[in-house]
């Protein structure tokens, strides 16, 4: 074969795309991971900074001795993670954390889903409920604490009202204050639910309810097996993103009780910064927040197995 001869055969034939040829679509394929690429790499280079660095810093702190300014880490093995299952302080903060997260829960999404059923018809007056009932979520953690510290504190408006012989210990008795912080934390949190559940109930058909009115069903058997089927995402959603929120639950506690009575009500997250800046043990703080993000991790995939797995056994 001559060389023109081999130069006409490696060239594409005239009017041929080179795009087509198997060369250029390697190119156009590079071309495009390229781009892609050069999309993800600010958001990847900020997770990695943001998220995946600081995680493994805290890691190796876990398994060190260290006050955070002075002489380096001092690696101790598994010490911290054992100290942590026999610390009164630890526990302690966990059982109040539990409380708050499984009744705030709870009641954040009977609630939100109970008030965006009611909230559903597009009135003046339900527009108006809806940013009402939207608008402790968008205020600061501290901002409601302090504001419901000076409405339920000993010195309070709600205790000014009732008189000193009558005044309630909302925040000085261990288990009034508990009650209190996981109302509190309910009241600032349900917003969030009842907006997304009013988005998932727009989503819902229809002829779906006309269909069950119509076979004769009640209000009450069209929600549950019309409604909520549905929603069955919007509510693994809700749970989720509460049960997250609550496990880390912390300014609004340092707001309104400080921790108190008598540390009674200081959270994970609270013994958390607690011991890694007021005591000095960086190291130990490191362990437990290691532990929090493990049981926020089980606590999420959880929630979403179970779930999927009841959407499966109803469909089946």
């Amino acid at each position: 074969m001559t060389v023109g001869a081999a130069a006409s055969a490696a060239a594409p034939a005239v009017g041929e795309n080179p795009s087509h040829t198997k060369a250029g679509r390697v190119r156009a394929r590079r071309r495009r991971a390229a781009v892609e690429f050069g999309m993800l790499a600010p958001p990847l280079v900020l997770v990695a900074t943001l998220i995946i660095v600081p995680i493994f810093i805290a890691l190796y702190l876990s398994f060190t001795n260290w006050d955070g300014f002075t002489d380096p880490p001092k690696f101790v093995g598994m010490k911290n993670y054992v100290r942590l299952t026999s610390d009164p302080a630890v526990l302690h903060a966990a059982t109040v954390t539990a409380i708050i997260t499984v009744v705030g829960a709870i009641g954040c999404n009977v609630l939100g889903l109970g008030i965006a059923l009611l909230l559903n018809k597009l009135t003046k007056l339900n527009a108006f409920m809806r940013v009402l009932v939207f608008y402790p979520y968008v205020i600061g953690a501290v901002i409601i604490g302090f504001l419901w510290s000076s409405i339920l504190g000993t010195s309070g408006a709600v205790n000014a009202v009732l008189g000193k012989d009558n005044a309630l210990p909302f925040l000085s008795d261990p288990t009034w204050a508990t009650v209190t912080v996981t109302v509190v934390v309910m009241w600032s949190s349900f917003g969030v639910n009842v907006v997304l559940y009013l988005a998932g109930l727009q989503t819902i058909p229809a002829s779906l309810v006309e269909a069950a009115k119509l076979d004769g069903a009640s209000p009450w058997q069209t929600f549950w097996k019309v409604k909520l089927p549905v929603l069955a995402p919007t509510v693994t959603v809700n749970i989720v993103l509460v049960v997250i929120g609550l496990l880390r639950v912390y300014e609004l506690i340092l707001a309104l009780t400080a921790g108190g009575p008598a540390g009674q009500t200081r959270s994970v997250v609270y013994n958390i910064l607690t011991s890694s800046f007021e005591n000095s043990q960086l190291g130990y703080g490191a362990a437990q927040s290691i532990v929090l993000m493990v049981v926020i991790i089980i606590a999420t995939a959880g929630i979403t197995v179970a779930r999927r797995r009841s959407e499966e056994a109803v469909s089946a």
